[in-house]
């Protein structure tokens, strides 16, 4: 093919090769796609990275608003749900889940569940009037003859952009709160 090619030709395609002025915006073309994939999947997995971290702060705040006091009634139970939904902000709290149980050992370290308090029906939550197995608590937060606060939380965490995250990501955490102005938190109606 070179064969047919006039001198001029020739010279102009080495020219053509040795033209340096579009080398840049092919070497962005070819970074770019590269680039914007890792800024997607960075913003995806921060804002999953945030929404656990409220989660946490969730789980062990509710634990701590109970834990505080001797009592807990029914309109406290509603003020501490909301506060925890708007903890999450601004995050949708439609698959925020919140549970409030308080725990009981005898003097023989028998657990068994005193109340349970729902909200948005936790799965995880153990019913009222429990006893829960060996190991469920883990070892040394219920000692034999106390009571502890259990507050769980979960999240389902749902990326906008769904481009490294097109799945639900589920969270859950637990906290153990020891009540500090009582031996144990009553529930009243």
């Amino acid at each position: 093919m070179s064969e047919h090619l006039t001198p001029r030709s020739r010279k102009r395609l080495a020219g053509f090769w040795r033209d340096r002025r579009g080398v840049s915006a092919v070497e962005f073309a070819l970074i770019a796609p590269v680039l914007v994939i890792f800024y997607c999947g960075l913003a995806e997995l921060t804002q999953a990275m945030m929404a656990q971290r409220r989660l946490s702060n969730i789980a062990s705040s509710i634990g701590d608003l109970v834990a505080q006091n001797a009592q807990l009634t029914d309109a406290r139970r509603t003020d501490i749900f909301t506060i925890g939904s708007t903890i999450m902000a601004p995050f949708p709290t439609g698959t925020l889940r919140m549970c409030l149980v308080s725990i009981s050992s005898d003097a023989t370290g028998k657990d068994t569940v005193d109340w349970v308090e729902n909200n948005n029906a936790h799965a995880n939550c153990p019913a009222n009037g429990t006893v829960l197995a060996a190991g469920v608590i883990p070892a040394g937060v219920l000692p034999a003859s106390q009571s502890v606060i259990m507050a769980k939380a979960s999240y389902g965490y749902n990326s906008p952009i769904k481009f490294i995250l097109p799945s639900t990501l589920n969270f859950y955490r637990t906290f153990y709160l020891r009540p500090r102005k009582s031996e144990k938190v009553m529930r009243v109606s």
